[in-house]
């Protein structure tokens, strides 16, 4: 499944694995407009989906994952350390389900500011 992330300064679009309870809770809700919150090198926002952390869900990830943020409802978008990363690793606030990746160079994320509308709509091939 693919989606496509767009704000005020870009967009970039994600590959998801369709077979996780939580991707497909996503897809349902879609397309969604939300609100961006930056924390350090990842940015975030509220998806309005309610879903149980998965037993494989991950605090540490790569750049470019997608991940869902179980405690604050969210899609979180690392991009490269955050506040409590240990070197440059990028570090979660607690465990996400993970969800797939973004495709292309995550740093374009970089031009997201807090409080920007963000779109999340799903690609129709």
């Amino acid at each position: 499944m693919q989606i496509r992330i767009s704000w005020p300064a870009g967009s970039i679009t994600a590959t998801l694995d369709a077979d996780t309870p939580t991707a497909q809770a996503l897809a349902k809700a879609l397309p969604l407009v939300s609100s961006a919150c930056t924390w350090g090198e990842e940015v975030y926002f509220d998806t309005g989906v309610s879903v149980s952390r998965e037993t494989d869900a991950r605090q540490v990830v790569e750049p470019g994952t997608v991940a869902f943020w179980t405690d604050g409802d969210a899609l979180a978008l690392p991009y490269g350390p955050t506040p409590i990363s240990r070197g440059e690793e990028c570090r979660l606030a607690s465990p996400c389900n993970v969800l797939g990746s973004l495709d292309g160079d995550a740093g374009v994320l970089a031009t997201v500011r807090d409080g920007d509308p963000i779109r999340v709509e799903p690609i129709h091939e």
